[in-house]
């Protein structure tokens, strides 16, 4: 599916990075960055613009050829991995940044991934996500169209046990990014570190 949508010439989500990723750059810890389904690139381009050393992993072959183009256009280098998050080992301690931006996922395949990243943060380090809640299924403007692939604050809060949560909200924005993102959204989005 993913390859399928990304193999058109237009970036499905953008060039541009989340709105609520460059709303708090001043807050993310600068380092090594973890990107998360990251598709074609835009989160991750965008970081290494600003001085992370950016891995991006997504399970589409195509969207990583697109995020590594995305790169060479802007003059940056990020690292990609093809591997679904099934499979793929985040580590212990090697990230001081861990973006996951629409990460839409099986439940028990997010829980363990979100566990995955608690371990896997430096002391001080910070992950950042935002996904639609199951409000999103009224508004039908992006995201899947299926309740148990979203997110809540509150089992956002049990899956990322052992961060201190800095920013946790529920609302509804504007969600405009690409084709597929089109107008208000019914979003979480967390920020949260590892003391």
């Amino acid at each position: 599916m993913w390859n399928e949508r990304y193999s058109a010439e237009a970036y499905a989500f953008g060039t541009q990075p989340n709105d609520f990723l460059a709303s708090m750059l001043d807050r993310l810890p600068k380092g090594k960055a973890l990107c998360l389904a990251e598709g074609e690139g835009r989160n991750a381009v965008w970081l290494a613009e600003h001085g992370w050393d950016v891995t991006a992993v997504d399970v589409a072959e195509v969207g990583l050829a697109k995020a590594q183009q995305l790169a060479a256009e802007r003059d940056v280098s990020i690292n990609t991995i093809h591997a679904d998050l099934a499979d793929f080992e985040i580590g212990a301690k090697q990230w001081d940044l861990i973006v996951s931006v629409f990460c839409h996922l099986p439940l028990a395949l997010r829980q363990r991934v979100h566990a995955a990243c608690v371990s896997g943060l430096n002391s001080g380090g910070a992950v950042l996500l935002e996904a639609y809640t199951p409000l999103q299924l009224e508004y039908k403007t992006g995201g899947p169209p299926v309740v148990d692939l979203m997110m809540t604050a509150e089992a956002l809060e049990q899956e990322f046990d052992g961060l201190r949560f800095e920013h946790l909200n529920e609302c509804v924005r504007d969600v405009t990014e690409g084709q597929y993102h089109t107008g208000d959204g019914a979003v979480v989005q967390m920020f949260a570190t590892k003391p």
